[in-house]
């Protein structure tokens, strides 16, 4: 499956964004799909994930209450709604997906996906 993640960009603390990752190639609907974000020099961190059938989501302690994922299977389609944005929320985010015969399983470990996009950037000002 390949993966594109897009709508990222500038944005004032407490603004909001919302990414979006469009998925081609191979059947969406049998991935769990996850955001991660990496700044440069740091190691990339996990953001959220979310089942293949929504019914699960989980999320990184640092955008709990803040970010949520989304997926719209027939539009083949991941999103992260990003609301009271901080600066430290500056990064790029990535989107990545991996196979699930489970229809409930999702990761919030990197290691566990093998298909990544390609990034998209998003800088909160103060």
């Amino acid at each position: 499956v390949q993966l594109h993640a897009y709508g990222g960009g500038l944005v004032q603390a407490g603004g909001s964004l919302r990414l979006s990752c469009a998925a081609s190639g191979r059947a969406f609907s049998n991935y769990a799909m996850g955001w991660f974000r990496q700044v440069p020099g740091k190691e990339r961190e996990f953001v959220a994930a979310i089942s293949r059938n929504s019914g699960k989501a989980y999320y990184a302690d640092s955008v709990k209450g803040r970010f949520t994922i989304s997926r719209d299977n027939a539009k083949n389609t991941m999103y992260l709604q990003m609301n009271s944005l901080k600066p430290e929320d500056t990064s790029v985010y990535y989107c990545a997906a991996v196979f699930s015969y489970n229809a409930y399983n999702y990761s919030a470990s990197q290691d566990e996906y093998n298909y990544w996009g390609q990034g998209t950037q998003v800088t909160v000002s103060s």
